[in-house]
C-alpha cells in the first residue's frame, strides 16, 4: 500500500493541485485579456502534445497537454507585427487582426495583462484563506509557554514550560500574540504575570529586557510558544477576509526575507526546494487532511506569484521591466535586447530548476541511495 501511495497518490496530488494554481495564474491573463481586446488563441494546462481540447465560441482552444508542470496562454500578436498565411509564410497583420493583437495594445493594457497572471495567485490565495478561516478556523498559539530561554527575564523570574499567562498586571491575556504585544511595548518596565501552572494558580514579576535602539527598542521575556497549547478561533466571512489579507502580506514578507537571506548569504540555499520536494510535500499534507492541503495551495499559489514578479526576463516580472523602460524611453527595447534578455532569464531559470531539482533528491535522500547500491 505504501509503495502504491507512492506511485499513484503522491503524483496524482501533485499534479492536481499544480493544475489548479497554473489555471488560476493563466485564468488571469486570460480573463484581463479578453477584457483588453486581445483574441486568445490557446488556453492550455500543460506543454506538449495536446491530450483533450475543445473550441469555445471566440475560437479559443482550452486543452490538456501531456506534460502536466506548468501552462500557458497563447495570444494573438504576441510576437509582433505579422502572423502567418495558410502556407506557413510570414505576412503583415491586416487592420482587422491589429485591433484584436496584443502586441498592437496600449502600453497599460500589456502592463495590466501581465500583471494579472501573479494577481490572480495573490487574489486566489486571500479568498481560500477566507474561506477556511471562516469555516475551518485558524490555529492560534495561546499564551503558554513552550520553552524558557536561559539568561532571560522569564528564567530569572521563575517560568517553567507548560505554564500558561491569563493576565498581565490587570489586562487579560489569552492569544500568545497578545503576550508578545504587551511584552514589546514595555522594555525594561516591571510587569506583574499571572499564571496558571497545572492546577495552581501564581503570580511571578519579571522585568521584560531591553534590546534594539530609538523607535526599535522593545522588550524580550526569553519564552517560545508552547505548541501543545493551541486553539481554533473561526472568524465571519468579512473579518475572515481582513485576516487573510494580513496572513497573505506576513507570508510574503516572509518569502522575501528568505529569498534576501539566501542571496546575501545568511542562510543556506539546502531549503530550497523544487517540483520533488513539493510533490512530497503535498501528499503527505493530503493524507493528514484536506483543510491543511487547501492551505499549503493557499501558500503555493502565493509563491507561484510573487516568483513571477521577480524582474527576471522570461518571466512576468521580467516583461514589467520592459514595460517600464518601455514607457520611460517611449519606445520598446530593441529586439536584440529583449532576446539576449530573454535568453539569459531561460538560462537562469532552468538553472534554477536544475539546482532546485538536485537539492530535492539530496533531501529525498535519493543520491545517497543509488550510491549505496554502486557501492
Amino acid at each position: 500500500m505504501e509503495l502504491l501511495d507512492l506511485l499513484v497518490q503522491y503524483p496524482l496530488t501533485f499534479i492536481v493541485g499544480l493544475s489548479v494554481l497554473v489555471f488560476v495564474h493563466e485564468f488571469g491573463h486570460y480573463s484581463v485579456a479578453r477584457w483588453a481586446g486581445v483574441r486568445i488563441e490557446v488556453f492550455s494546462i500543460g506543454f506538449g502534445p495536446e491530450l483533450y481540447g475543445i473550441n469555445d465560441r471566440h475560437g479559443t482552444r482550452w486543452k490538456f497537454s501531456a506534460i502536466p508542470l506548468g501552462g500557458y496562454v497563447k495570444m494573438f500578436g504576441e510576437g509582433g507585427g505579422t502572423t502567418l498565411d495558410e502556407n506557413g509564410n510570414e505576412r503583415p497583420l491586416t487592420e482587422a487582426e491589429r485591433n484584436d493583437a496584443f502586441h498592437h495594445k496600449s502600453l497599460g493594457r500589456r502592463a495590466a495583462v501581465v500583471f494579472a497572471g501573479p494577481a490572480a495567485n495573490f487574489l486566489f490565495t486571500i479568498v481560500l484563506l477566507a474561506g477556511l478561516f471562516s469555516v475551518v478556523g485558524q490555529d492560534r498559539p495561546l499564551a503558554g509557554v513552550g520553552e524558557v530561554i536561559d539568561g532571560g527575564a522569564a528564567a530569572a523570574a521563575g517560568f517553567q514550560a507548560g505554564d500558561r499567562v491569563v493576565a498581565i498586571g490587570d489586562k487579560p491575556v489569552h492569544w500568545f500574540v497578545d503576550l508578545k504585544e504587551i511584552v514589546e511595548s514595555n522594555p525594561d518596565t516591571p510587569l506583574v504575570f499571572t499564571l496558571q501552572r497545572g492546577t495552581e494558580t501564581m503570580t511571578l514579576a519579571a522585568t521584560p529586557r531591553a534590546t534594539g535602539e530609538g523607535a526599535e527598542r522593545r522588550g524580550l521575556l526569553g519564552v517560545r510558544p508552547d505548541p501543545s497549547q493551541i486553539e481554533t478561533e473561526r472568524y465571519g466571512v468579512l473579518e475572515a477576509m481582513g485576516v487573510a489579507v494580513v496572513k497573505t502580506a506576513d507570508m510574503t514578507w516572509q518569502i522575501l526575507v528568505f529569498v534576501g537571506d539566501m542571496l546575501t548569504g545568511n542562510r543556506g540555499t539546502e531549503g530550497l526546494g523544487g517540483p520533488l520536494m513539493i510533490a512530497k510535500l503535498m501528499g503527505d499534507i493530503a493524507q493528514v487532511g484536506f483543510d491543511k492541503l487547501l492551505f499549503l495551495l493557499a501558500a503555493l499559489s502565493l509563491n507561484l506569484g510573487l516568483i513571477n514578479l521577480f524582474p527576471i526576463p522570461m518571466l512576468d516580472g521580467g516583461h514589467l521591466v520592459y514595460y517600464a523602460i518601455e514607457a520611460v524611453r517611449g519606445k520598446p527595447l530593441g529586439e536584440r535586447a529583449q532576446e539576449y534578455g530573454f535568453r539569459f532569464g531561460l538560462v537562469l531559470v532552468l538553472a534554477l530548476m536544475v539546482f532546485a531539482t538536485w537539492n530535492d533528491l539530496v533531501n529525498l535522500q535519493v543520491v545517497q541511495f543509488f550510491k549505496d547500491l554502486a557501492s
